[in-house]
């Protein structure tokens, strides 16, 4: 086991951990948690042996061996998978001294390594390897492309292959999902789940934390606490402590009444619809972890946008092309007021394309792209925080960008997203990643757009600041169309899904979780089909899965309509409540009668009628499609 004995870490004149006594035992899985610079990655140089404790003793079994995902891979010219097979250190060694044996003929010796092979599954890594690969985005044909010719984030991708490949004791993951795709992040969640070593895991994912972790170290305030259970658990009891501080009770209450009146928006007597339950039920687990996050020093909100126009954006028949290889074709799509769509699909089907393309950054190959009238665009994607210029201040930026406000006005609302006094005025070069994401993201909000394009915006960001964003987004009265591999946000803030895949962007019908079982249907298919017809008892299986994911697809071609015309009725049934509650008000009011106005009088009693029998219709019909969806079944 890991035992720290008032153990203090520091960087600098700087305590990081301060006076930590605590165990982890074998083959626990533990997320570490705590504000960006708490120390994180002070604590994983650690374990590591790059860094001594100030005071204090940290110690790790001296067999145990310790991987760890490497930031960076030069541009080597060996295949990807004998890239990711080098992390498996010992494999290696007994290659090489399998290959001088032989060259001896020293067949005991050859014996001996033959031996050891096996104990270690030597004579499989290579299918272990590529399995990793496969579960991280990697097509087969990439298994033997050099390293030299992925992109960084694809290298980062064979860097984690690489520590997972390494059957080490100990594990340890510095933010892994930040460079995966949700389709990737749900794999390895999985994975780790079953992993057989200790692990230690930063991650600011909840969800993807709640799958694969069984306990939770924070480091707040220079302390360094164990919790058991998930990420989940661990907001439970903490919640629970900050409840008993007095002073965080009306900061509670302020975030709790946002979530309301987010609620708010979507209530209405129809509450059993699919949507709208599965929203609830995310603003209820809001509300939930609202206390464990009430003293988060992120305090933000998107303003109300100018009006926007009745079509924000089309697309007509567009498509999209790098040289000779199209990634998108035929796109129709069109954003109206109100649009809140998440994009679903994995890595290099074109999610980040059609974002750059509904910006205006990219033009269309064939077909054409509008704007309405009015349209404010707010464009988020990792790439801008190179745009940010390093020798100036975030205050700097907002004064460039407004003259003319008075300069205490800026430094408050920098404030909210926790650039306080000399951080302010700090130059932006320094910045941590997650500090420049933050510093993009208050540009954005303060210009007030009324269609926001986000591109995977959560990356760099810790959980704290993850939260403030979901409380943010829930609460902003524009369009957007956003890109994330963080289920918790997904499930939060958007009411659609679009899934881009295979050249092609179409309407999903469900959420990221059907979206996710979804693509396990998929893949179980698509292992079938490509397994071949080895024996009877295989095709068998393999054409139970197809037929299983054929019945999945006619049930939700059968769905789709249902959903969309329970989606349109309860919309009308929030607005014609809305607008009979106020014409029954007015009625109601003496004052109305004051001054007898016979003909507003007819107008608006007849409105009420024609009002109540709308509801009551829609109300019905709404009903019957519920029931409807329910003989369907789920898909």
């Amino acid at each position: 086991m890991i035992q720290f004995r008032n153990l203090t870490l520091a960087r600098g004149a700087r305590e990081l951990v301060a006076g930590a006594s605590l165990q982890i035992h074998a083959g626990w899985r533990v997320g570490l948690t705590g504000a960006n610079g708490s120390g994180k990655s002070s604590l994983f140089a650690l374990l590591r042996g790059e860094l001594a404790p100030e005071r204090g003793d940290c110690d790790i079994p001296a067999a145990w061996r310790i991987a760890s995902v490497s930031q960076d891979t030069p541009a080597l010219d060996i295949p990807a998978i004998e890239c990711v097979l080098d992390g498996d250190t010992e494999l290696r060694a007994i290659e090489g001294a399998l290959a001088e044996a032989e060259t001896a003929h020293a067949g005991e010796r050859i014996a001996e390594l033959h031996t050891r092979m096996q104990d270690i599954g030597g004579w499989s890594a290579r299918a272990r390897a590529a399995a990793l690969l496969s579960g991280l985005g990697f097509a087969d044909a990439d298994f033997t492309r050099p390293v030299r010719e992925f992109s960084g984030g694809w290298r980062m991708r064979l860097n984690l292959a690489q520590a997972l490949v390494s059957r080490a004791d100990l594990l340890l993951l510095d933010e892994p999902t930040n460079h995966l795709d949700l389709d990737a992040v749900v794999w390895l969640e999985q994975w780790l789940s079953a992993y057989c070593g200790t692990l230690l895991v930063v991650s600011h994912d909840r969800d993807f934390l709640d799958g694969c972790v069984t306990h939770i170290a924070h480091i707040q305030s220079a302390k360094l606490a164990l919790y058991t259970g998930n990420y989940s658990a661990f907001e439970d009891a903490r919640a629970a402590q900050l409840a008993a501080q007095q002073a965080n009770f009306e900061k509670q209450a302020r975030v709790i009444a946002h979530m309301e009146s987010f609620v708010a928006r979507f209530r209405a007597k129809a509450t059993k619809a699919k949507q709208a339950q599965s929203r609830l039920k995310a603003l209820a687990r809001m509300e939930r972890i609202a206390a464990a996050h009430v003293d988060a020093p992120f305090d933000f909100h998107f303003p109300q946008p100018e009006r926007s126009p009745d079509t924000l954006l089309a697309l007509d028949r567009v498509a999209v092309q790098y040289g000779e290889r199209r990634v998108l074709d035929n796109v129709e799509l069109v954003l109206r007021p109100g649009a809140r769509i998440g994009l679903l699909g994995p890595n290099g089907a074109g999610k980040s394309t059609l974002i750059k393309l509904l910006a205006g950054e990219l033009r269309p190959a064939t077909g054409r792209r509008s704007e309405g009238r009015g349209l404010a665009i707010g464009y988020f994607a990792q790439h801008q925080l190179e745009q940010l210029r390093p020798g100036e201040s975030p205050l700097q930026h907002l004064l460039r960008e407004e003259p003319q406000t008075r300069e205490q006005e800026l430094r408050d609302y920098l404030g909210g997203f926790d650039f306080r006094g000399a951080m302010a005025d700090s130059p932006v070069g320094p910045f941590s990643g997650g500090e420049k994401s933050r510093l993009a993201l208050a540009l954005l909000v303060r210009r007030r757009p009324n269609l926001l394009l986000l591109d995977e915006p959560t990356n760099h960001l810790d959980l704290e600041m993850r939260q403030a964003l979901t409380a943010a987004l829930a609460e902003y009265e524009g369009s957007l169309v956003l890109v994330s591999h963080d289920r918790a946000l997904l499930r939060t803030v958007c009411d659609d899904f679009l899934r881009v895949w295979d050249g092609r962007v179409e309407a999903f019908d469900g959420t990221a979780e059907d979206y996710i079982a979804w693509l396990a249907t998929h893949r179980a298919a698509q292992a079938a089909a490509g397994g071949g017809a080895l024996t009877q008892d295989k095709a068998a299986r393999r054409e139970a899965r197809e037929s299983a994911a054929a019945e999945r697809q006619q049930k939700l071609a059968a769905r789709r309509p249902l959903l969309k015309e329970t989606g349109v009725l309860e919309k009308n049934l929030a607005q014609w409540q809305q607008e009979k509650q106020k014409i029954d008000a007015r009625l109601a009011d003496p004052a109305f009668y004051a001054n007898p106005d016979p003909a507003r009088l007819r107008e608006l009693t007849m409105r009420q009628q024609q009002l109540a029998q709308d509801i009551d219709a829609a109300e019905q019909r709404w009903l019957d499609a519920q029931a409807e969806l329910e003989a369907l079944g789920e898909p």
